[in-house]
């Protein structure tokens, strides 16, 4: 059907066209069908029905399908129905719970990154993942199609190793301090991490208060090889371009599952070209793994695909049920991580478990006996910090940024103590949902600063928390929520109250 193009001034994340129903009717294309479009060049798009937008006789076309195919405004265009692809057929035979093949999981992952399929296609085939599982073999196919699919370092000489962590615990800003303390001991680590999702802030997040993250995968490796170490946004690359894809359908869901969880971190971790890997696996209540068991039997499984891949992993089962350091949201973050830095000291929850990853790192990859003790001396002795300025300017930020000159938001509120006691309990998910609340990540400065942690006393009138924001009635949003839900309990003999609300007189 030849069709004039209508240029439609937004961008969307498939390849979309827009059509009158009654053109739509005469070729027989419903919602979510798919199309060749022919004009100076061709691609596939699908098919989206409007009632008003586009006049019969013409087809609205996006402007990424526009620039694919060079179309300009009333072009003639030509569409021509194609059959769904093959992939739909293997997602519904693993949605009936059989197992695929390496070859049908690879078409699978190719169509998702050439954004070939409907979203409620991709959100079958993570259902059905979610709900019959994939054995080792299957998990190793996606993960190898997810690294395939996508760009791959290189390095021609050095010893290449990475650190991830699976999430779930607010405040885990500890690659800010591995990274530069591995990257002082000669070896090489490309951290190429994510954005906060349902976090106040991802690694990348934290790191773009002082650098920029969005580097090209030839701009990660140049500075990895000239200074030792990068903290870099993975969604700048295309480093396993699938599973931004999966993990925007995994999130309205609030699902994880396993296989896409592994194959996630270990194709990224394939991907930067690591031999050797540590992943945290955070245990405890509030975090993605409720008990030690579930993360013994997590680790093993990272593990055998580690191996399967040729990949050296070890995994650290480290304590989540409550926030890494004292600072949740990206600036607070970046302000804690380099602070440390300078000091040489901090919370002990962040040196300590920093450290401990650093000095696994150090051990697997034949550094140090005592891996703990060699990244101790290093960050004691001041070339963590110097390491960090220069992965900073090598990112194009300022080496000379002292921690007090990060900007923090200027709106705050602080929660105080009502009895004396001690703290009972410090609820992760609460102060995820208060920092963001308050503007994290998105404003930089939002976030929530702790003074006490679980154990701690506290007597009447001492703070508690503090709020940080950037804007009066983003403040205002999260105080109401903090008080409606508290995320830090201190106790005498009373636990908490519920309902946690008071009826106002």
């Amino acid at each position: 059907m030849i069709l004039k193009a209508k240029i439609i001034p937004i961008k969307t994340g498939k390849h979309t066209v827009i059509m009158n129903q009654s053109d739509a009717d005469e070729i027989g294309l419903f919602e979510g069908d798919r199309v060749r479009i022919i004009s100076k060049k061709s691609t596939v798009a699908l098919v989206q029905i409007s009632v008003g937008l586009i006049e019969k006789g013409e087809v609205g076309i996006c402007m990424g399908v526009a620039e694919e195919c060079m179309i300009s405004d009333g072009d003639e265009v030509n569409l021509i129905p194609i059959p769904k692809p093959k992939s739909v057929e293997y997602i519904r035979k693993k949605l009936d719970g059989k197992k695929l093949s390496r070859d049908e999981i690879y078409e699978i992952v190719r169509d998702i990154v050439n954004d070939t399929l409907t979203e409620i296609e991709l959100t079958t085939f993570v259902l059905s993942s979610h709900i019959h599982g994939m054995d080792f073999d299957e998990i190793e196919w996606l993960t190898r199609a997810m690294v395939e699919t996508g760009d791959v370092l290189t390095f021609e000489g050095g010893t290449v190793v990475d650190k991830h962590s699976i999430g779930g615990v607010p405040g885990n800003k500890i690659s800010l301090i591995v990274v530069p303390v591995v990257a002082s001991a000669g070896l090489l680590i490309p951290k190429t991490s994510s954005r906060a999702i349902t976090s106040a802030s991802g690694t990348a997040d934290t790191m773009e208060v002082l650098a920029n993250v969005n580097l090209s995968i030839e701009e990660i490796k140049e500075i990895t090889e000239r200074v030792g170490g990068v903290i870099a946004w993975t969604g700048a690359t295309n480093i396993a371009p699938a599973d931004d894809k999966i993990i925007k359908v995994e999130y309205p869901l609030a699902i994880d599952p396993r296989p896409q969880l592994l194959a996630s971190v270990m194709a990224k971790k394939a991907a930067v070209g690591a031999k050797d890997v540590v992943i945290d696996i955070p245990v405890g209540a509030g975090s993605k793994v409720p008990d030690v068991e579930v993360g013994k039997s997590l680790a093993n499984d990272f593990v055998e695909l580690g191996r399967r891949l040729g990949l050296n992993v070890t995994c650290a089962l480290t304590y989540g049920g409550q926030p890494i350091g004292r600072a949740v949201g990206p600036a607070l973050e970046a302000w804690e991580a380099l602070k440390a830095l300078e000091e040489k000291r901090g919370a002990k929850s962040l040196i300590e478990k920093a450290l401990g990853i650093a000095g696994i790192i150090f051990e697997i990859a034949g550094k140090a006996l005592n891996g703990y003790e060699y990244a101790k001396s290093i960050f004691e002795s001041g070339k963590a910090l110097e390491k960090f300025k220069q992965i900073v300017e090598a990112q194009g930020g300022n080496p000379n940024v002292k921690s007090d000159d990060i900007q923090i938001g200027d709106k705050t509120y602080d929660f105080v103590a009502q009895i004396d006691g001690a703290v009972a309990n410090v609820m992760n998910e609460r102060i995820v949902k208060i920092a963001r609340a308050a503007g994290a990540p998105k404003d930089k400065g939002a976030g929530v600063l702790l003074f006490k942690k679980g154990g701690s006393h506290v007597k009447k009138g001492d703070v508690l928390f503090r709020i940080y924001a950037e804007k009066e009635w983003k403040l205002d949003k999260a105080i109401e929520i903090a008080m409606r839900e508290p995320p830090i309990i201190v106790s005498g003999m009373i636990l908490e109250r519920y309902p946690s609300y008071r009826f106002m007189q």
